[in-house]
């Protein structure tokens, strides 16, 4: 995958999920589940949509394209499961994966998510789920070693029901609204640029800080 088409699918999300689902129907829910599990349970899949997708899914489902309140369900556990997964990965890993780099795994990162964690704590998993890249690699450095599992469950829990909701529910509200049907390209790039904003305030404000 390019980055070309890449970006075309998060500004076109729209266009293409409406077509996967008049292709698949009820299988979109299946393929859905994948994408998302996947953004979020795997180190090597952080360029895959998250935020834009759900604001989508939920903006068709408002339609009568999907169901919102399957999608919803869905879309949660596929959020848990893949920060459930990412979790036990870096347990097996271990802490050697700081020492050494890895082929799968961008070190900047993962240096990015140990600085959060550092900084936040056990609210990284709740906070990280609204950061792009960061959102992946979080429950991963978890797994490491950060944070016990009852207790990343908890934070896991929440944070998965709190992102879907929010976004799949705010597309289903706002949507399908004249304003943003008709520029739904520009919304999904603005969700995208909000979205990044804290990553990078956070990235300009460590780079002041360790300015000679």
């Amino acid at each position: 995958m390019t980055v070309d088409s890449i970006l075309d699918f998060m500004l076109h999300i729209d266009v293409h999920l409406n077509q996967l689902i008049l292709s698949y129907g009820g299988w979109s829910y299946a393929i859905l589940f994948t994408i998302v599990f996947s953004e979020t349970g795997l180190v090597v899949a952080p360029f895959l949509p998250g935020d834009s997708l759900l604001f989508a899914a939920g903006a068709l489902a408002a339609s009568g394209s999907l169901d919102p309140v399957w999608l919803f369900i869905t879309l949660s556990a596929a959020a848990i499961a893949g920060n459930t997964a990412n979790y036990w990965i870096g347990a097996a890993i271990g802490p050697g994966v700081f020492k050494k780099s890895a082929r799968f795994i961008n070190n900047r990162y993962l240096e990015r998510t140990h600085a959060f964690y550092e900084q936040h704590g056990g609210k990284t998993i709740v906070i990280a789920r609204f950061l792009p890249i960061i959102r992946t690699f979080a429950p991963f450095v978890a797994g490491v070693g950060f944070m016990a599992y009852n207790r990343f469950m908890f934070y896991n829990v929440v944070a998965g029901i709190a992102w879907v909701g929010i976004f799949v529910f705010g597309g289903y509200l706002f949507g399908t609204l004249p304003a943003v049907k008709n520029h739904f390209t520009l919304v999904v790039a603005m969700i995208v640029i909000i979205s990044l904003l804290p990553a990078l305030y956070e990235l300009i404000r460590r780079r002041r800080h360790s300015a000679p």
